[in-house]
């Protein structure tokens, strides 16, 4: 198990979180809860027909005693639920019979149980799209207050000990936004600074803003682009320490560093990476998991709820995985 997992593990045991799994009776899904409940990482709650979930879990042979099995169209909370997406949504056209038939979908419901202060998070993605998620979530729960995006970070468990903290780094934003403005990479950097603080335990993220330049070795509109989004990140988060625009080595190897950027507080040390774009972002992480043997784990940052999405092709490790990271997220929500 990455050391990491296992930190992250250990405090979602001390806190214990109510997570919402609206994809109720998908095999691999049954299996995690059955596990986090065993292991007491969080409090699953699975959304589904009780008899489906029920016999799903009996032919993966996973024992879900103890855990609370949800069929929206039986609950009885739907009706308020309802009445609450409908005040929520009728100004954009919602009507009441529009939320009934929406908090009769499993994601809705879900979101809806944390909007109303019944769950602490959601986690989805084993059959669902990203999409499938997201929009209900930015519709229901939206973004914090002080955030305009919502970013994934990936956390990087790295075998170089000499890299970021300890061979700890954070690569922002890696799924979600294609191609960020200056202002969107400023936000993305400070909600990366506090998820590193959040999950990886970093009493003092390092946060790097990349691109193909290095303190104006380079002139390009991509380039002012980042050297924007330095200049905006600083008005978001005065105390951050952060730096760009630079190279990927000058940010990582401390004597290119102190040669390119002499001076910086970032360069050379940084542990928060953030690439000026998706397609960097995405290459730059799968390079570092598969030719660099890092381990990553990824989570949305930026809503005012957590909610994380897995892959389709998701194992049951990683399921258990992402709920516990979920379940520290809400710790500090």
């Amino acid at each position: 198990m990455s050391r990491l997992i296992e930190k992250i593990k250990a405090k979602a045991s001390a806190d214990i979180k109510r997570i919402v799994l609206p994809e109720g009776d998908e095999k691999r899904t049954v299996q995690a809860a059955a596990i986090l409940k065993k292991e007491g990482l969080a409090e699953p709650v699975l959304i589904g027909v009780p008899s489906a979930v029920n016999e799903t879990a009996a032919s993966v042979g996973a024992d879900i005693t103890g855990i609370e099995i949800i069929d929206p169209a039986a609950s009885d909370k739907a009706s308020s639920y309802a009445d609450t997406l409908y005040e929520l949504r009728k100004a954009k056209g919602v009507t009441p019979e529009d939320a009934v038939k929406l908090v009769a979908d499993p994601m809705y419901f879900g979101i809806m149980m944390i909007k109303c202060g019944d769950a602490d998070g959601l986690v989805s993605g084993a059959v669902h799209t990203t999409g499938d998620m997201l929009r209900p979530a930015l519709q229901i729960i939206k973004t914090k207050p002080e955030m305009k995006v919502v970013s994934s970070s990936f956390l990087m468990d790295c075998p170089n000990p000499d890299l970021g903290e300890d061979g700890l780094l954070v690569y922002a934003d890696c799924v979600v936004m294609p191609c960020p403005t200056a202002e969107e990479l400023a936000y993305i950097a400070v909600a990366t600074a506090d998820t590193a603080k959040r999950l990886c335990g970093f009493t003092e993220p390092r946060v790097a803003m990349l691109s193909f330049s290095t303190k104006g070795s380079a002139k390009h509109d991509l380039v002012s682009k980042v050297q924007e989004a330095v200049a905006k990140a600083h008005e978001l988060a005065p105390d951050l320490l952060l730096d760009g625009e630079m190279q990927f080595d000058a940010a990582l190897v401390p004597e290119i560093g102190q040669s390119k950027a002499p001076g910086s507080p970032v360069a050379g040390r940084a542990n928060i990476l953030v690439f000026p774009d998706l397609q960097a972002g995405n290459i730059g992480y799968k390079i570092t998991q598969r030719i660099g043997g890092a381990e990553c784990f990824a989570v949305l940052q930026g809503l005012n709820a957590p909610c994380n999405d897995l892959s389709r092709g998701c194992s049951v490790e990683d399921i258990v995985n992402t709920v516990a990271m979920t379940a520290v997220q809400a710790q500090d929500s």
